[in-house]
């Protein structure tokens, strides 16, 4: 469903990406938009903030969060300078986001030194196959923060 202003809002998440490199973050940019509306905007972060997940979609859904004061994105685009990690894509998933634009290509990533192919071949893995160790401990006491969810009777389902 291709709108009137995605390619003016792509290039806002480019020239992000690039004002980014000048600041000592990656070569990363979004913008989140709903209604016509920018609601938020994000930068690569991972450097400068000391921390792994500091991308720019997430610190551009965060802001956007905030600035709804909710957690639900649904209705809104996310235009991001290069396709989403699996972090991020997670992270838009979970935010309820509408659509997804992107420019570069997760090969251009890699072919400056972002290589999330790694990542991309784990994830279908089963959890003993995978390179990072994994292991589950007290399932039975594991169970007790659901059943407390699920007791309360006026959560607010994500």
């Amino acid at each position: 469903m291709e709108t009137a202003d995605d390619e003016r809002h792509l290039r806002e998440a480019i020239a992000l990406a690039v004002d980014s490199v000048g600041s000592g973050g990656g070569p990363f940019g979004a913008v989140v938009v709903r209604d016509g509306a920018v609601l938020a905007r994000g930068q690569n972060r991972v450097v400068p903030h000391g921390d792994p997940t500091a991308h720019a979609e997430v610190e551009a859904v965060r802001a956007a969060c905030r600035a709804l004061g909710g957690h639900d994105l649904s209705g809104a685009t996310v235009y991001a300078s290069c396709e989403p990690c699996p972090m991020c894509l997670g992270a838009l998933y979970w935010a309820r986001v509408d659509r997804v634009v992107f420019a570069g290509g997760r090969d251009d990533a890699a072919r400056a030194g972002f290589d999330d192919a790694r990542l991309y071949d784990e994830l279908p893995l089963p959890a003993a196959e995978r390179s990072l160790p994994v292991e589950r401990r007290l399932a039975d006491e594991g169970r007790a923060p659901f059943e407390a969810w699920q007791a309360l009777e006026d959560r607010e389902p994500y």
